[in-house]
């Protein structure tokens, strides 16, 4: 199994299912066999408490009492959902869950973090891409390391399970007679991952032995073949990619002389930007708009909610105007700056924060040594798009603090002690 044995503090996600309990067990193994320093390896195991279950509450207590068995820190992080019924509650919970788990490797700094997928679930994630029509990309499944970069850090999401069957780890945990829990809804067949667990999985490993294992090795090739292309994407787009922006000119040259090449651009750009892959119709209908649009018009599309817009040549990812302002914690480690704690709570309190709309004339210093300049002069400089310049202004004891998509009033900031980053959180 491979796991970062020479790091000096790693964490693992544990749900107290079948698959994380054995990931505990074998972790903890691993390093009281390894621990041969004065300053052994700190193991953490980190929950996620959902609260879409009803046994959700007994879920997080077996485990923190299993974490306190193995001698491991233990911390966990609560998500609230107030619409259930809104889009796919599964999807949007394992976004979240990413997502705290993340903040949880920041606060404790973690670098490392390990998942319990084992080729079962890589099987059920590539027949899901398969019946979504995926490409390469979505074909490639999980990997067995990928790092994550957040607030400056950067975090390994390990997979050490990924080469084993759920039945192998069913007989182990028998034969070390592990306990775990069973998520009701994972008989479900309503959920597809259900019902391909359940039903189709089963029908193909009797038409064909060994299937599991085989749409892994699937996988693995062709996560080689899209790091191939990956890298032909950059070498092609070298001249176009322009960070989040992408040229229109030179894209329309490639495509005329590639198509190929210039859809494999088109989809390594919206990989950059967190959006996911366009059906083949999508993507043969934006070629129609862009082949058809005039010099300096502009154009708008809507995929994956989210809006792509054209503007000055340039293709760029629209960001929304409809949210609402949020305090994120700095961990302590961290070398953000941010505004001191205490002052924000202490204007919550007081009523003294408020969310406006821009009227003009609003001045703001966000650099170190530059001036207060006009919010107008800000987006010139940077060149905003117009759907972008009606920002929303936070403002704290009536003054300017933050501006959405430009940045935070630096005289505000501190660097140390208890400080928090005022950030725009766009509502889908």
């Amino acid at each position: 199994m491979a796991t970062p044995t020479t790091a000096k503090r790693i964490a693992l996600a544990l749900s107290g299912g079948l698959d994380s309990v054995v990931l505990l067990d074998t972790v903890c193994k691993v390093f009281q066999a390894n621990q041969t320093s004065k300053k052994p390896t700190e193991v953490w195991v980190f929950h996620i408490h959902h609260g879409l279950q009803k046994p959700a509450d007994a879920w997080l207590e077996f485990c923190e009492k299993l974490a306190k068995k193995y001698g491991a820190h233990f911390d966990f992080r609560l998500l609230h959902f107030m619409d259930k019924t809104q889009g796919n509650i599964e999807a949007r919970a394992r976004a979240e869950r990413y997502d705290a788990l993340t903040d949880l490797c920041i606060e404790h700094g973690i670098n490392d973090l390990l998942l319990a997928h084992h080729q079962n679930d890589q099987a059920e994630t590539i027949l899901l891409q398969l019946l979504r029509g995926a490409g390469v990309a979505g074909l490639s499944g999980m990997p067995l390391e990928r790092i994550n970069t957040a607030d400056g850090l950067s975090i390994t999401l390990w997979r050490p399970l990924l080469n084993q069957n759920r039945a192998e780890l069913e007989a182990y945990a028998k034969q070390h007679k592990l306990k775990w829990v069973e998520d009701p809804s994972n008989q479900d067949l309503r959920h597809r991952r259900n019902a391909i667990r359940k039903d189709i999985i089963p029908r193909l490993e009797k038409i064909q032995p060994g299937a599991i294992s085989n749409l892994a090795r699937s996988a693995e090739l062709l996560a080689h073949s899209q790091a191939l292309l990956d890298r032909l994407a950059m070498q092609d787009g070298r001249e176009m990619i322009l960070g989040v922006a992408l040229k229109l000119k030179p894209l329309l040259a490639l495509a005329r002389s590639d198509k190929p090449a210039a859809n494999n651009v088109m989809r390594y750009w919206l990989k950059l930007n967190e959006l996911a892959m366009p059906s083949q119709e999508r993507l043969e209908s934006w070629w129609k708009d862009l082949l058809a649009v005039k010099q300096d018009s502009s154009l708008e599309w809507h995929h994956d909610e989210r809006s792509i817009r054209l503007w000055r040549g340039i293709l760029q990812v629209a960001h929304a105007q409809t949210g609402e302002w949020i305090f994120k914690d700095i961990a302590p480690r961290s070398k953000l700056l941010g505004l001191p704690a205490a002052w924000v709570s202490q204007a919550q309190q007081r009523g003294l924060i408020e969310q406006r709309q821009r009227l003009g004339a609003e001045k703001i210093q966000i650099k170190p040594h530059g001036p207060r300049k006009t919010l107008k002069n800000l987006f010139q400089e940077s060149d905003t798009p117009p759907w972008e310049r009606q920002a929303t202004l936070l403002y704290i004891n009536d003054e300017l603090i933050a501006v959405a998509g430009v940045g935070v009033s630096y005289p505000h900031l501190v660097s140390t002690g208890k400080r928090v980053l005022p950030q725009w959180l766009d509502k889908p």
